[in-house]
């Protein structure tokens, strides 16, 4: 973690891996909705409305996962001190929110025909509304660190605070009794059919690699905006130094 932490590092391995990870993820995010849509017979239950399987699943899944990963580089930022660790998680926030966006709407579309509402108030659905919230208020949070030069750490500590959040996510339709279903996959297990199985795992995974294509081109984004502003800030201050040097020329 410690060699790619310097800038330039990392941007040569993100030069070659981000087109890897995008063209990748997308052939399978498509290859996976094609198979969800088009192939994969009705469910007995549920019928028809069971497709919105492969979408709803690993917006899940990133919503989730975005934040974990804002909690791993806010502890990288407050503990080894990372230079791209604050970049790292500013980048994974958007997306983040996104997929979480993304995974509210289609549990509602999906609930709809399902449960006969488009909305309930059980654990599940209202923790992750409370983690649509986190992401609102974590970009925030970084937004104003940026623009007024404040510290990270604020940001960072809520990033590790808001991690609570997650197992509570993963555990609610556990610990309360409520209309979402149980776990369908849990450690060696499944109770999902084959049919719908592995057409979600190509999804899943290649979701993951879009998303981290999009980090990986948000933070290449951010550093170049922080070396253009550093630049800005050089020059301004070389062209006000003949200026204060000179108390003469200050006076006329």
């Amino acid at each position: 973690m410690h060699i790619f932490a310097n800038p330039t590092r990392f941007l040569a391995l993100a030069k070659w891996l981000m087109p890897l990870l995008f063209w990748s993820g997308l052939l399978l995010s498509l290859g996976a909705v094609i198979w969800g849509l088009f192939i994969v017979p009705p469910d007995r239950l549920m019928g028809e409305t069971v497709r919105i399987l492969f979408i709803h699943v690993p917006a899940a899944w990133l919503g989730m996962g975005g934040w974990a990963g804002i909690a791993i580089s806010s502890a990288m930022l407050l503990i080894w001190k990372h230079p791209l660790a604050a970049l790292s998680a500013r980048a994974i926030a958007v997306p983040g929110m996104v997929f979480c966006a993304i995974c509210l709407a289609t549990g509602s579309i999906w609930g709809r025909p399902t449960w006969g509402t488009w909305w309930e108030w059980d654990g599940r659905l209202t923790s992750m509304l409370v983690l649509l919230f986190l992401y609102a208020g974590y970009i925030a949070l970084t937004q104003a660190a940026s623009h007024e030069g404040g510290s990270s750490k604020i940001a960072a500590i809520f990033g590790l605070v808001g991690a609570v959040n997650v197992p509570i996510i993963n555990r609610s339709v556990v610990w309360w009794n409520s209309l979402h279903q149980p776990p369908s996959i849990t450690m060696g297990k499944s109770a999902i059919d084959a049919a719908y199985l592995w057409p979600l795992l190509v999804a899943v995974l290649g979701f993951s690699l879009l998303f981290g294509a999009i980090v990986l081109m948000r933070m290449r984004t951010l550093i170049a905006e922080s070396q253009v502003e550093a630049r800005l800030r050089r020059r301004a201050l070389d062209d006000d130094a003949p200026l204060a040097a000179n108390p003469m020329t200050e006076r006329a």
